[in-house]
Parts: structure tokens; C-alpha cells; sequence
């Protein structure tokens, strides 16, 4: 199948879709003295209970060590705390502070004013389209069928 689009393949459009919306999302963070990685980060730990820190990367799609230094920045700023994880007593839980649950909710518009924006700019079809592709997209990857 050829691709009908001005990018070459499919994953260079996802690449520059998501080149775009992190952009914009950092310019927006960078009004309030944050970053996109920040608020993706306060988004991925449970506002009421706290995450164990093992649980955040692959909510956040990362590999664990590009996480430490994220975690540490949001430590340093005063945005989550480190406590034992009173059900596993080799791993700690991350919660958020009242600071980081502040910094947490304002991340939380920016994510849905602009789905509400996609929502209002295309149609409700499309984007049904676009959801069951992408989710088909990573079934195939994670089946590992790929290139056997």
C-alpha cells in the first residue's frame, strides 16, 4: 500500500504528529516554569493513593532509566514525595504533594482543551478512525509479528 500523504511512511507522520504536539505542549508548560515531560509524569501517578515508581515508565511509554532524571526533577521541585509502598517493601511509592497535585491539574487541561479542540475540529468519524488504527498499529507491534 502506498502512502497518499506529503511523509513517506506512516511512522514519519506519527513522528512528526508527535514532534508537533510535544511542542506545543512545552510551550504551554513553559508558561507555568514547566516541561511536557513533567506534566506527562504527574499525569501517570494516582492522585489519591500514589504509583510505585516501578509502575510510571510504562505508563509514560518510557524505558525506566530516562525516568530517573524526570522523577528527581520533580522531587527537587517539590512536586512528589518518595515513600515506602507499604505492599511491596522493595519499592516506593510517589505521591504527589499539594504542590504537585496543582501542577498535576493543570496538566490536565492542557491535555483536555486539546482534545476537546480535536473534537471540535474533526469529525467525531474521523477521529473513531484514527483511534482504532492507531490501536491496531500498536497491537501489531507488540505481537512481534512484524518482522518474522
Amino acid at each position: 500500500m502506498e502512502v497518499t500523504t506529503s511523509y513517506p511512511t506512516i511512522d514519519a507522520l506519527y513522528r512528526a504528529t508527535w514532534h508537533a504536539i510535544a511542542k506545543m505542549y512545552n510551550e504551554e508548560a513553559s508558561k507555568h516554569d514547566t516541561t511536557m515531560a513533567t506534566g506527562l509524569a504527574l499525569l501517570s501517578i494516582d492522585p489519591k493513593k500514589g504509583t510505585p515508581s516501578t509502575a510510571i515508565a510504562p505508563k509514560m511509554g518510557m524505558e525506566a532509566t530516562s525516568l530517573s532524571r524526570t522523577l528527581k526533577t520533580l522531587q527537587n521541585k517539590g512536586l512528589i514525595t518518595r515513600e515506602p509502598n507499604p505492599e511491596d517493601g522493595r519499592s516506593v511509592l510517589l505521591k504527589l504533594t499539594k504542590k504537585g497535585l496543582e501542577k498535576r491539574d493543570l496538566s490536565k487541561s492542557f491535555v483536555i482543551h486539546f482534545n476537546e479542540q480535536l473534537a471540535h475540529h474533526i469529525d467525531r468519524e474521523k477521529l473513531e478512525v484514527f483511534i482504532e488504527v492507531s490501536e491496531n498499529i500498536i497491537k501489531l507491534i507488540q505481537s512481534k509479528n512484524i518482522y518474522q
